[in-house]
């Protein structure tokens, strides 16, 4: 595909090649032709190494697939600005740590021409460093039913665990599963540096689920945090308990001085 012409079939456009788009990329260039648009111009070498064409926001609008590998930060506008691109019976994803409200940005600003699903791969560059295969994915249906299909291609050829659910349940696991591990992970980071030799399996396990997080991008964690709308009372349960037991324990050494 050049620029002006029409994507071949099956064709899957990435917006957003950063460091997501290219893990999608090295998935899944086996398959199908891939195209990609973002704004750095220093991508060229990388998206050459994976087969990727870099082409501008309206070409990889055309194509049958559109993945929105954008911050959930830029969803909004990233939606406002390919909309009018799209074409009839495309497929349109996002790949956000949430999903309630990228769900309701695509329903309202995509055309009613193309089928949305909300996506989340369970994992990042890190965690899928050796492949994807046996890791998961959330599929949200948003509209049209063409996530079935989807959900047989990415167990098929990619091996991952597929979970079709909905934004409102995936939302509510997440601000536990993603929102404690990050948070742990943000405060142990801070207390950096931290026993490398003499340590357990466990905070051995601990260390390496905190590297798994600890580079990834600052909107990532503020996603989690902040859009996610039950992530504030699983925060406030984790800090409330926190307190709770640290009152305990300090309740426990009076006790003890007194004796």
């Amino acid at each position: 595909m050049r620029n002006g012409t029409e994507p071949t079939k099956n064709t899957v456009g990435i917006v957003g090649f950063g460091a997501f788009g290219q893990l999608m990329a090295r998935e899944l260039r086996r398959y199908v032709p891939l195209c990609a648009y973002d704004p750095d111009p220093g991508l060229a070498a990388v998206a050459d190494r994976l087969g990727v064409e870099l082409t501008d926001l309206a070409q990889v609008a055309r194509c049958h697939m559109v993945v929105l590998a954008v911050p959930v930060a830029k969803l909004a506008e990233t939606v406002a600005a390919i909309a009018p691109h799209f074409r009839p019976g495309a497929l349109v994803l996002d790949v956000g740590s949430v999903k309630v409200k990228p769900a309701e940005i695509m329903r309202r600003g995509l055309p009613d021409h193309v089928d949305i699903v909300a996506t989340h791969p369970l994992f990042g560059p890190q965690s899928a460093a050796n492949g994807v295969a046996g890791l998961k994915i959330a599929l949200c249906p948003v509209r049209g039913r063409r996530h079935l299909r989807l959900a047989a291609f990415l167990r098929r050829a990619l091996g991952l665990r597929v979970i079709i659910t909905t934004p409102e349940a995936h939302d509510r696991e997440a601000a536990t599963v993603q929102g404690l591990t990050h948070l742990i992970a943000k405060v142990l980071v801070r207390m950096e540096p931290l026993p490398g030799e003499m340590t357990t399996l466990s905070y051995d396990r601990l260390i390496e689920a905190v590297d798994m997080v600890r580079h990834d991008a600052p909107g990532v964690f503020e996603a989690i945090e902040r859009d996610n709308p039950f992530a504030d009372d699983v925060r406030r349960q984790f800090f409330g308990l926190l307190a709770e037991l640290d009152a305990e324990m300090s309740a426990r050494a009076m006790a003890c001085a007194a004796e």
